[in-house]
């Protein structure tokens, strides 16, 4: 049966859909600086249609088209905040965005130039909500509930014990007040920080002092170190020394003439035209020192006419008075020793008084060599003085008169204002 004529359809000509489908592209007419449609993506939340929506433009982006100004997109409902912004100018180069405008029956299809908004929201009851972060005590129990639930039976045991050995703190309340007023009773005695210091000097075995000197040589008084009896009694060495002829000769004058420190600064001593009399006779004392610790070290003292015969020339008022300074005479016993803490007073007067001749840097390695002793413990003899074990400066070594390949060696130094070397605080293993 042939189809009636209302089911027929009209075949379209070619040239009817190149009429129809043919459109013209062109750009939008609209002023640059015109505020126009825009892009806006909500990735989070959609606003309902009825959400109005207004575009602020920064003013300092007067003239520039409006693609490229600085511009904030912001809407808002009962309950939400949405915004969302243009930060960057676009300079042609990237990715561009247009609409396409086309007007039903019109051949034209019109771009339009349009910046994109990336749309956030926000609650307007969180927007002043700041979280509070769990406490130490809070973590603690969140930790023991997941331990009890899913720990291993050693873990569950080791939280239970935790939990059976804390202190209720709130039991301490009431008695708080008591131990406080104990504990306040039991330190009202103690001494201060400062008188600790103070204690802590007086019992170093170094040579009285002078904390407060403001020159190395005020530090330790000469007296301090050779009493002054003692010091008049090396008048009559310093008179031969003055009339030996040579520098052997004024060696063998001395108590001990084979360390090399010594014979070193008495040919110093005595190659200027006028020797300085107190160098000369601190020099005499230290050969009697150095002659004094060869024959007591830390054996039992021999008797004083035996000590004298062994240090002769000394005076006798000199050998007495190392006698009764740095040795002393144990309960039940009738021979006097040199303990470790005279050892110690001991070569701490020897040093400070080289470091006297030596204008305050004294080379320890050359010490150390003539008293037989290992380097270290001279050093650490000489930081008890408050010295700083170091390499001389060029003006040090210029004020000293020494040699520029002086200046590797290593020199005790004593300085001004007076420092103690800190005790080392050991670690609890």
């Amino acid at each position: 049966m042939p189809p009636t004529p209302s089911a027929r359809k009209r075949k379209r000509s070619l040239s009817d859909a190149n009429e129809s489908d043919s459109l013209s592209i062109e750009l939008s007419s609209l002023s640059d600086a015109q505020i126009g449609p825009v892009l806006a993506s909500f990735p989070s939340l959609t606003p309902r249609k009825d959400t109005t929506f207004n575009i602020f433009v920064r003013e300092e982006d007067e003239g520039k088209t409006f693609v490229k100004r600085t511009s904030t997109l912001a809407g808002e409902t009962d309950v939400i905040e949405f915004t969302g912004s243009v930060n960057e100018e676009s300079d042609g180069l990237g990715t561009r965005y247009f609409l396409a405008l086309h007007r039903p029956g019109s051949t034209k299809l019109i771009l339009q130039p349009t910046p994109v908004y990336l749309v956030s929201r926000q609650v307007k009851a969180l927007k002043n909500f700041k979280p509070t972060e769990p406490g130490t005590s809070e973590r603690f129990q969140a930790r023991n509930m997941l331990g009890k639930t899913f720990g291993t039976k050693k873990a569950k045991a080791a939280i239970i014990a935790h939990e059976r050995n804390k202190v209720d703190v709130s039991a301490m309340e009431g008695v708080a007040g008591v131990l406080q007023d104990r504990i306040d009773e039991g330190t009202e005695n103690l001494p201060t920080q400062e008188k600790m210091e103070d204690s802590a000097n007086a019992a170093r075995l170094i040579p009285a002092y002078n904390a407060n000197a403001e020159r190395p040589e005020d530090i330790y008084p000469l007296h301090n170190i050779v009493p002054e009896p003692e010091w008049a009694a090396l008048d009559g060495l310093l008179h031969k020394l003055k009339n030996a002829t040579d520098d052997r000769s004024r060696a063998r004058l001395l108590p001990n003439a084979r360390s090399d420190w010594l014979r070193h600064h008495l040919m110093l001593a005595y190659s200027v035209p006028k020797p300085k009399s107190k160098i000369a006779k601190m020099l005499i004392y230290v050969s009697v020192m150095f002659a004094f610790r060869g024959v007591v070290g830390r054996r039992d003292v021999p008797d004083r006419t035996v000590l004298l015969e062994r240090l002769a020339p000394a005076p006798g008022a000199v050998v007495d008075g190392l006698l009764s300074r740095f040795t002393e005479t144990p309960r039940g016993s009738t021979k006097a020793q040199m303990t470790s803490e005279n050892e110690t007073s001991f070569f701490t007067h020897l040093f400070s008084l080289c470091l006297k001749v030596d204008d305050y840097a004294t080379d320890t390695l050359l010490i150390a060599t003539d008293l037989k002793m290992p380097p270290a413990r001279v050093n650490t003899l000489f930081k008890s003085l408050g010295c700083t074990i170091g390499k001389l400066s060029p003006q040090d070594l210029k004020r000293l008169g020494l040699p520029d390949s002086a200046r590797d060696e290593k020199r005790a130094i004593l300085k001004v204002p007076l420092t103690f070397p800190k005790p080392k605080l050991r670690r609890r293993t």
